[in-house]
């Protein structure tokens, strides 16, 4: 059995189907990077929280939080896998259906994290997840594909990349576990 690299599954003109989209060679690379970059800085927090290598977090007894953090985790190299393979396939719609239930329970989860007992900045991101989640499903539905690509990337890029690099604030527990 032989692993794939990143580049022999990302879309070629001879596997997007017709009709199909595929994203720019340059947003391609972006999201390779941002993925490699997110992975490692999130597994190296997961990593030193879990096993008692960074100073322990408060925000661990929270349900919220930990339902959050279990639904965003796999969310950014599922969501980096449906950007840089085929699509139109059974397995990208199956696994389409999947990022975006995990993207709005991460959303729902979030609803229910205050900082101090107020919403803070990062909450901003929860509608617009919500938005663009109905904005995959009913462009994906209507066959609107340049539409819905414009949404899956948005909600990628928007909704998942940047909410990511603010999780590593001074204080936020990706922050305590990664820099201690």
């Amino acid at each position: 059995m032989t692993t794939a690299t990143i580049d022999q599954l990302a879309p070629t003109k001879a596997n997007v189907q017709k009709g199909g989209f595929d994203i720019s060679p340059t947003m391609r690379n972006i999201v390779k990077v941002l993925t490699v970059l997110m992975c490692l800085t999130v597994g190296t927090a997961l990593f030193r929280g879990l096993t008692g290598l960074a100073p322990e977090h408060p925000n661990t007894r929270s349900l919220a939080i930990m339902i959050h953090v279990s639904t965003v985790v796999p969310c950014i190299p599922l969501g980096a896998y449906l950007l840089l393979t085929r699509k139109g396939t059974k397995l990208h719609k199956q696994l389409g259906k999947v990022w975006v239930m995990l993207m709005v329970t991460t959303a729902t989860s979030a609803i229910f994290i205050k900082t101090g007992g107020n919403f803070s900045f990062i909450h901003i991101f929860v509608p617009i997840t919500f938005h663009a989640a109905w904005q995959i499903i009913a462009t994906a539905r209507k066959g609107d594909m340049a539409g819905h690509k414009k949404h899956v990337t948005n909600l990628f890029l928007y909704a998942l990349m940047i909410p990511g690099l603010f999780s590593f604030l001074p204080g936020r527990l990706m922050g305590v576990w990664f820099f201690g």
